[in-house]
């Protein structure tokens, strides 16, 4: 281990411009669930599908009322010492962006700049209206369901209201799609970490950056289709492999 360490250091070292790329894996060691791994809640209950939550009051109020017992877990979640290095790395400006799968938040709780950060799969800590994108506090929405199961509408346009998550069969992002493709491009170290690399489009930037001539380094304690085509895998926890490459607690 010690010696993958040694390898990971010299790599961040050598490199001028990094990018990550995180997936649950990171998240998990804050203490939130893996959504897609066995035993996970999509193995637990059928996703909502974006047409269903359009199309239906009822799956409307059965995705506010899955988002409200979620939550909890979220919101006990605080980041972790990976979360922490990837901030570090940012701060010493050797890292540009952080590309990530994930919804929770903790990236910015870990007090990396939102123009750091793109997210591919949105975030669960806000909503947003679906017609004119109005962004929504939480709290009041929260409040307001739990009460009598009041559906949210937007008080700009009268659209729908909706966690500001990617759900199935809703389009990505294009413009978080278009930044983390040129953040990919640019790099000339991609570090993966706690991604299994099986979400497409997400999962095809890896690749874009070793293709484009980046270096790439994976994170993840199972193996992946992509650790043949890596300089360096790890299949260790991320906080402790990463904090200990960076100095970081």
């Amino acid at each position: 281990m010690s010696a993958l360490i040694t390898a990971l250091t010299a790599l961040l070292q050598d490199s001028k411009r990094a990018v990550a790329f995180t997936g649950a894996g990171i998240s998990t060691e804050s203490g939130i669930p893996d959504f897609r791994s066995p035993g996970g809640i999509w193995s637990k209950m059928q996703p909502i599908m974006f047409d269903d939550f359009v199309n239906s009051e009822d799956m409307r109020r059965e995705a506010w009322r899955r988002k409200i017992v979620i939550d909890r877990d979220f919101k006990q979640a605080t980041p972790n010492r990976g979360h922490r290095a990837v901030a570090a790395l940012i701060e010493a400006g050797r890292m540009s962006e952080v590309i990530t799968q994930n919804v929770d938040g903790l990236h910015q709780a870990s007090g990396i700049d939102d123009e750091r950060i793109i997210e591919l799969h949105g975030n669960t800590t806000y909503a947003r209206c679906l017609t004119c994108a109005k962004r929504y506090a939480l709290e009041p929405i929260i409040d307001a369901f739990e009460r009598d199961e009041t559906l949210p509408v937007c008080e700009v346009c009268g659209g729908l209201i909706k966690s500001a998550t990617i759900s199935f069969g809703q389009a990505m992002p294009e413009a978080e799609m278009q930044r983390a493709e040129r953040a990919t491009l640019a790099c000339d170290l991609f570090i993966v970490l706690g991604s299994s690399l099986v979400v497409y489009p997400a999962a095809g930037f890896p690749r874009l950056a070793k293709d484009a001539g980046a270096r790439l380094v994976i994170i993840n304690r199972d193996a992946t289709e992509l650790d043949g085509s890596a300089d360096l895998v790890i299949h260790e926890g991320i906080g402790d492999t990463l904090g200990a490459a960076v100095g970081v607690d």
